[in-house]
């Protein structure tokens, strides 16, 4: 008859056994509640991967913050709810030129220094900006909320646009703004290439009192639209060696001759009207052949500086605006 096993013989195997199941427990709770917690992420938001890392944004957002104005144009011209964005540190607003769209979006202060605390107050569900504005504050953004970055090139603005459109799941409507603009484009094409002492436009930014004003160049926003329609800079200003980092020239009042072409664009920053009249009232000035063919117009910085679709729009207008009825340019003899 085999003797029953003794007390500390019971004690071990006892031991043995809580062990295994207090560690098998603990080894799976943890994984089920990270399989939960994936799978919960997953079904209401989507990864994206972006300049900065990777964010999992809602499939429908509903209070974005753009954290420029550039960025905040975009998400407007996609028909997104835009809760606040930063006012642009020279130019004007775009929320001067854009009304309707962006009457109730709140700002928060200047693109360099957003406020943070009132970020946290607006409760966005996903943060949009371009790389170089969001890289010093993405840590306390993404804390907040999704935080998305893209890089910005202004002369290649369409491809924001498309990118916003996939982020965002609008591509679609990117397509069809896209398309119209296109076709925009085609019309004004074939109505300025009938004028026959149209060739050359300066695009010129002047700033407040203190700044040196500036040509744009083929790096630019502006001048990547005007060349669409068939129009170009004069050749001394694409002589001078520039990179896509650059894209503009500054101009003293000795080298104003740069400025000369058929057509003289002067965007004004804001409060840069004494700037612009001094210059204006140099005898340098009056020399340039734009000049005494009363061929300078001016316009608002806030669009025709940086942009996208809007403003690209709103440059066209523009363009119908001081060109197809010129009275000073003349048709093309057929």
């Amino acid at each position: 008859m085999t003797k029953p096993p003794s007390k500390l013989i019971k004690l071990f195997l006892l031991t043995i056994i809580t062990f295994t199941i207090v560690t098998g427990c603990n080894n799976y709770s943890p994984q089920k509640s990270q399989t939960s917690k994936t799978n919960s992420v997953t079904s209401e938001c989507r990864v994206v991967k972006h300049d900065l890392g990777q964010a999992c944004i809602p499939l429908s957002p509903q209070r974005i913050i753009a954290l420029d104005e550039n960025m905040m144009e975009i998400l407007l011209a996609l028909d997104l709810k835009v809760v606040a964005a930063p006012e642009p540190p020279l130019t004007g607003s775009k929320r001067q030129k854009f009304t309707n769209k962006a009457k109730d979006i709140a700002t928060l202060g200047k693109v360099a220094q957003p406020n943070l605390e009132k970020i946290v107050q607006l409760k966005p569900d996903l943060i949009l900006g371009f790389s170089f504005g969001v890289e010093q504050n993405y840590k306390s953004l993404s804390n907040i909320a999704p935080t998305v970055a893209i890089d910005y090139v202004q002369a290649g603005w369409k491809d924001a646009l498309v990118r916003i459109g996939e982020i965002t799941g609008k591509s679609k409507q990117v397509q069809q703004l896209l398309d119209e603009y296109r076709q925009r484009i085609e019309v004004l094409r074939k109505k300025l290439n009938n004028k026959d002492n149209l060739k050359t436009v300066t695009v010129s930014r002047f700033y407040a009192p203190g700044g040196i004003p500036e040509f744009r160049n083929k790096f630019s926003f502006p001048v990547s639209v005007i060349s669409e329609v068939g129009l170009s800079i004069p050749e001394k200003q694409s002589q001078i060696n520039t990179t896509s980092d650059y894209p503009y020239v500054s101009v003293s009042l000795e080298r104003i001759d740069l400025f000369d072409a058929d057509i003289l664009f002067a965007a004004l920053d804001y409060k840069a009207e004494e700037n612009f009249q001094k210059y204006q009232n140099s005898a340098l000035w009056q020399k340039l052949n734009v000049v005494q063919n009363n061929q300078v117009y001016t316009v608002d910085s806030s669009y025709w500086i940086f942009g996208n679709i809007l403003s690209a729009n709103a440059i066209l207008d523009d363009l119908e605006k001081y060109l197809l009825n010129n009275k000073n340019l003349k048709n093309e003899t057929p």
